[in-house]
């Protein structure tokens, strides 16, 4: 049986977590590793459904994606999580429910983010329409000293995907 681990990226809304986790989550199943990806829209529509976005809230669904991929990685599987999760108190949590942990941050300017925003979230976060949101009303706290640091403003994403395969390599999560 493979080793599991939690890959955790996390990021601006726009930074590009859930392409590079999908890039990777097909990376790493061409190497036939068992893989299950937690994107932080699904989770909440599936896992967290009726959380709000204060900070209370956002530390349960947090919690939550945490848990259940520890879960996944103590039975081998490689659990990849793409929620912005803003708190570097709340992720230090989630890396103390995997025994290996993987924090992939997924660095792109705001203003690079909010080119990207096909749905128009930072806009409507600026009218005042959606409350606490991460970068406009709310902060997001930058991880002091991440596994993987990615710059999504100048690296294609495959690029991006390719440097954690690389440090997931160098670590000896995979082969």
């Amino acid at each position: 049986m493979q080793q599991g681990f939690v890959l955790w990226f996390t990021g601006f809304s726009g930074a590009g977590k859930s392409t590079i986790a999908d890039l990777v989550s097909e990376m790493l199943r061409k190497r036939d590793v068992a893989v299950e990806l937690l994107d932080g829209d699904e989770v909440r529509t599936h896992l967290s459904k009726g959380l709000t976005f204060s900070k209370e809230d956002r530390d349960t669904n947090v919690r939550r994606i945490a848990w259940v991929a520890g879960l996944l990685s103590r039975h081998g599987v490689a659990a990849i999580t793409a929620a912005i999760s803003p708190y570097v108190a709340i992720r230090t949590e989630a890396r103390e429910m995997a025994e290996e942990f993987v924090e992939v941050f997924v660095d792109a300017p705001l203003e690079k983010c909010r080119e990207r925003d096909v749905k128009g979230l930072y806009a409507r976060a600026e009218r005042g329409e959606i409350p606490n949101f991460t970068g406009v009303s709310d902060p997001y706290e930058p991880p002091p000293s991440p596994e993987v640091h990615l710059h999504t403003d100048v690296e294609a994403p495959e690029e991006s995907a390719q440097k954690v395969i690389d440090y997931l390599e160098q670590r000896g999560l995979i082969s």
